[in-house]
């Protein structure tokens, strides 16, 4: 029997991407082919030459539909079958194989806001709700709006197989997230973009809308982000603490080229305010949720593990914050750095906070 693929991509939409998807039929014991679409309506093409290609990369259950279909997750090439400027997935390819000997890990935490009718969800109509305090792994009442589209959600990604590793009510109300991992440098990105596709498709059926803004509501609320927890197997191994060191320092010699690509209105979250350190100093410390990069406790008590970029925005692609964080703390690591040169980022003011040692236990 043939079945339906729901062909997922990312458009050409400035300054931030956005998702796009069609069905195509296809008959029972076939692939999903490559296919094509009109660039011209996605801000992918002129209209005068228009053909874009998908090329399918992922592939995973589709949780919404019967039980034979699927959602998949396409790169976008030009008729000529090369990379499309938008495709950010090729350069992450690209770099994963060039540095697959560190074996980098990712575990990305999305936040985002629930919006109707221009407003938070659950918000009143006029003025603001009580402030923040309640909200975050909130339990009970009229405020925590939005739980019945978070749990099909969390169903769905569990049924199609994702990474999805967990989910929790925000700091400000309205505000979600969903964690995964632990995937690589590419698989990281084709699983949390179909995750965001499956999101915005089930938040339709409630009539709500899905925001990955950076700073949703001006003023004293939190903005949203996209934790990025990234590990080498030098970092994971016993004796891995001066690596996971290594990596923070790596980190803050490329500071302007990470904030210009952690996502659209990075400025405005990271203003040293809401758990964020500002966007023009770089720092570092063990459980410490006011710096650039934070070292868990437990990465600290076990001196091997991870360590958390706290930067990228809600609307930062995964892709991209994938590949930058393999090629700045892999290509540090690597004794001849054969990463893509670049021009030397610009200098900003960097402060390092000493990573301090955990307390003994008790």
């Amino acid at each position: 029997m043939a079945y339906q693929a729901e062909y997922i991509w990312i458009d050409g939409t400035e300054p931030t991407r956005k998702l796009r998807s069609k069905t195509r039929i296809v008959a029972d014991g076939k692939k999903p082919p490559v296919w094509g679409f009109d660039g011209s309506s996605t801000n992918q093409a002129t209209g005068h030459f228009s053909d874009c290609v998908l090329q399918p990369v992922f592939t995973c259950p589709d949780p919404l539909r019967g039980p034979n279909d699927v959602l998949v997750m396409c790169e976008v090439l030009n008729a000529d079958m090369t990379p499309h400027p938008t495709n950010t997935r090729a350069a992450a390819v690209a770099v994963a194989k060039q540095f697959a000997s560190f074996e980098p890990m990712f575990g990305i935490e999305q936040e985002y806001t629930f919006f109707q009718e221009g407003r938070p969800y659950g918000w009143p109509e006029v003025g603001f709700p009580a402030p923040q305090g309640p909200y975050y792994c909130g339990v009970g009442g009229a405020k925590m709006p939005g739980r019945e589209i978070v749990e099909a959600h969390t169903l769905a990604c569990l049924r199609a197989g994702l990474g999805i590793e967990g989910t929790n009510a925000e700091v400000m109300m309205g505000q979600w997230e969903f964690q995964i991992g632990i995937l690589g440098t590419v698989e990281v990105g084709d699983q949390l973009w179909t995750a965001r596709w499956l999101l915005e498709r089930i938040a339709e059926d409630f009539g709500v809308d899905v925001s990955f803004d950076a700073k949703p509501i001006k003023g004293d609320w939190n903005g949203a982000g996209a934790h990025t927890n990234f590990s080498t197997k030098q970092m994971r191994a016993s004796g891995g603490w001066d690596a996971i060191i290594a990596g923070c320092e790596a980190l803050g010699t490329r500071v302007l080229e990470h904030i210009d690509n952690y996502g659209e209105g990075i400025k405005d979250r990271l203003t040293g305010a809401h758990e964020t350190a500002p966007w023009s100093k770089f720092s570092y410390g063990v459980s410490d949720r006011g710096s650039s990069v934070r070292i868990p406790g437990g990465v600290a008590r076990d001196k091997r593990g991870y360590l958390e970029d706290r930067r990228p925005n809600a609307n930062v692609d995964p892709y991209v914050v994938a590949r930058l964080m393999v090629e700045t703390i892999c290509g540090a690591a690597t004794p001849t750095r054969t990463a893509a040169k670049k021009a030397p980022a610009k200098k900003v003011a960097a402060k390092k906070t000493t990573a301090r040692k955990a307390p003994a236990r008790r």
